[in-house]
């Protein structure tokens, strides 16, 4: 629908806007699911990867990517990945996760550059109408404030180049006719939209390998794949 389409592009708005994904970068999407993020990092010219338990949505992001990416089963609680792998590190669907916490430490860790998270967001008109929109795609989410997204992050960050955001300040039906109104808000430090984006600088840490696992895990479909495995991507 004309609905869907605006606050999908208005989501990828605010996640561009905060993490500004260059040319060249690796990333690794968590919860992946369909790959609908994912297309949209490689669009960005990133060199990416997806994870997620579930191997029917990792079969539909395959067919949507197909070498373009790589992809992984498993969760974001445990990902099979060294300390520092990737540029950036995105969780699009925070609350997806059964242990959201253990989730971002997780995240830092496999990161070197900055980390993304976005959740529903408590406090918004629109939010609970469009998870369960959302739901129907990316899978079930938990509403979530900017206030508890902060006091998890604070937790294991020390909350310095704490960038945030939110989209979607109005009920889901009063789009696409809010859209003059809604692009008159600010993307930054708004608190009221229904999809709310942070992003934060990850420090460079100690390296542990873990390719023998990553190996074991990663997921093939169809036709098998060469080893070993490589991040160079099909353009």
């Amino acid at each position: 629908s004309s609905t869907g389409y605006y606050v999908d592009r208005r989501k990828k708005q605010l996640i561009s806007d905060l993490l500004v994904p260059q040319s060249g970068e690796t990333l690794l999407d968590v919860g992946c699911r369909t790959g609908h993020y994912l297309l949209f990092f490689r669009r960005k010219g990133c060199d990416i990867a997806g994870i997620d338990s579930s191997p029917a949505m990792l079969k539909i992001a395959e067919k949507k990517l197909g070498k373009r990416a790589e992809f992984y089963e498993g969760c974001g609680e445990n990902l099979p990945f060294s300390d520092n792998e990737f540029d950036i590190v995105t969780i699009t669907s925070l609350g997806c996760a059964n242990d959201p916490l253990r989730a971002l430490k997780e995240a830092i860790r496999v990161c070197r550059g900055r980390l993304f998270l976005g959740v529903f967001n408590r406090y918004s008109l629109a939010a609970s109408k469009w998870q369960s929109f959302q739901s129907q795609i990316a899978g079930p989410s938990s509403l979530r404030s900017i206030y508890e997204l902060f006091s998890m992050v604070r937790e294991v960050h020390t909350g310095e180049a704490v960038r945030w955001g939110s989209v979607i300040s109005f009920p889901l039906g009063w789009y696409p006719f809010a859209a003059g109104l809604e692009e008159k808000l600010p993307i930054m430090k708004n608190p009221l939209g229904a999809f709310l984006g942070m992003t934060f600088p990850v420090i460079y840490t100690r390296i542990t390998i873990q390719e023998p696992l990553r190996d074991k895990l990663k997921l093939t479909v169809g036709k098998e794949r060469q080893e070993p495995v490589t991040r160079e991507m099909e353009k």
